[in-house]
């Protein structure tokens, strides 16, 4: 699907997309090369779990990435056998976390894995549960410059493979479908609910499309791994403390895995 060119005054600016590959302002302009940087890096939205595996010293510092956020690093780990993975944690929702996505790849990071949590849509997803996701609704806003309008976008179908091969090997129950990126979680109403488990969404977040879109628009690998956190498959929220499960380092230790492997 083709949205409005240039020049077509299309109602809402966003479906303004500009085939242009060149900005004002690029990610090189604010982020260098980092001479040794790996190739391969875990975008993990646990910040609990980064201060835990890369706190304190346990990992290096490669560079402060900024956008008014303070002490905001890009950590190098060792991963043990010779092998280095770039960590950083994204921030939340879509603009943000692909500001972050843009400047470690300006550094040099080219392989990347997310990891981070999702509302279950659908019954029997249960708190932890892996989800891969193949697919994304694009209910944000970040997508749409990145790539022409459409109601979804693709994941890298290679890169979803490694990341369902890791959890194969590991014998890790999951479930690989489509995702609803949306920017606004307190509207997420029975009706859109609705709607979207309709047309095959299983979980919902609000940086997946847009991660598919950057990896896409700037050639690099992108998979990612969710865990089925707060429950909106039924009548009423249940929060589930979805935040305090163990499957968050879990998830991280196989985000690593994957990426090495892309």
């Amino acid at each position: 699907m083709t949205g409005p060119q240039p020049g077509e005054n299309p109602t809402v600016p966003i479906l303004e997309f500009d085939p242009d590959t060149a900005a004002l302002i690029e990610p090189g302009h604010v982020a260098a090369p980092l001479e040794g940087l790996p190739r391969a890096a875990v975008i993990c939205f646990f910040a609990d779990v980064i201060d835990e595996v890369c706190g304190a010293g346990r990992a290096d510092v490669a560079a402060e990435m900024g956008w008014e956020l303070p002490h905001h690093p890009l950590y190098v780990l060792d991963a043990g056998e010779g092998r280095r993975v770039a960590v950083f944690c994204p921030g939340t929702g879509a603009p943000l976390a692909t500001m972050y996505f843009e400047d470690a790849i300006a550094h040099g990071c080219r392989n990347f894995v997310a990891c981070g949590g999702a509302g279950a849509l659908v019954p029997g997803l249960a708190l932890g549960h892996v989800v891969v996701p193949d697919a994304a609704v694009r209910d944000e806003g970040t997508s749409f410059h990145y790539m022409a309008a459409g109601r979804e976008v693709a994941a890298d179908p290679g890169a979803v493979a490694v990341a369902v091969s890791v959890l194969e090997r590991r014998g890790v129950p999951h479930t690989v479908g489509k995702t609803w990126s949306t920017d606004a979680p307190y509207r997420e109403t029975v009706g859109r609910i609705e709607r979207r488990r309709a047309e095959g969404c299983i979980t919902v977040e609000m940086e997946a499309a847009a991660f598919m879109a950057v990896a896409a628009h700037r050639g690099v690998r992108f998979a990612q791994y969710l865990y089925a956190g707060d429950d909106l498959s039924g009548e009423a929220w249940d929060h589930r403390s979805w935040q305090t499960t163990s499957a968050r380092r879990a998830l991280f230790d196989l985000a690593l895995e994957a990426c090495l492997e892309l």
